[in-house]
């Protein structure tokens, strides 16, 4: 099972504003005006990278666990789907072409699913998830 969440370290600047690192993509930190803005800006700076990785067919580093004083930063919903078809076309060796044979579908459907960019149906997504072997499910949890 993969969470799509990665942990952050939130510090309280001198002049009152949260700064937030991420321990896993040392290149992405961010701040706000207070600890709710803070975690939307995180979210946004997060899917932001992984959105880039993502369009340049790079890795995307494994979420490490969240130790003390650290907070998980969700990936945003519309991004983590596609992530997690990528990751498992990674994993196994799959490539457009190979999974688009799998579902009926032309290469390029496939390249789509993976365009940070375009908007794809969430049943499109479920539906090359189970060809790899994979189950998609969501889940609500109370904020911290």
């Amino acid at each position: 099972m993969s969470a799509f969440t990665y942990p952050a370290k939130f510090t309280a600047a001198s002049d009152g504003r949260v700064l937030v690192e991420f321990i896993d993509l040392p290149r992405v930190s961010t701040d706000g005006k207070d600890e709710h803005e803070a975690m939307e800006e995180a979210t946004d700076a997060l899917g932001s990278e992984l959105s880039i990785r993502l369009s340049r067919r790079e890795e995307i580093p494994a979420a490490s666990a969240a130790k003390r004083a650290q907070r998980q930063v969700p990936v945003p919903l519309w991004l983590a789907p596609k992530l997690a078809l990528y990751l498992a076309m990674r994993d196994q060796g799959v490539n457009n072409s190979q999974l688009g044979r799998r579902l009926g579908v032309h290469e390029r459907v496939i390249r789509r699913m993976l365009n940070p960019e375009h908007a794809t149906n969430a049943k499109k997504i479920q539906a090359a998830l189970a060809a790899l072997g994979k189950q998609m499910t969501v889940e609500v949890r109370d904020a911290a």
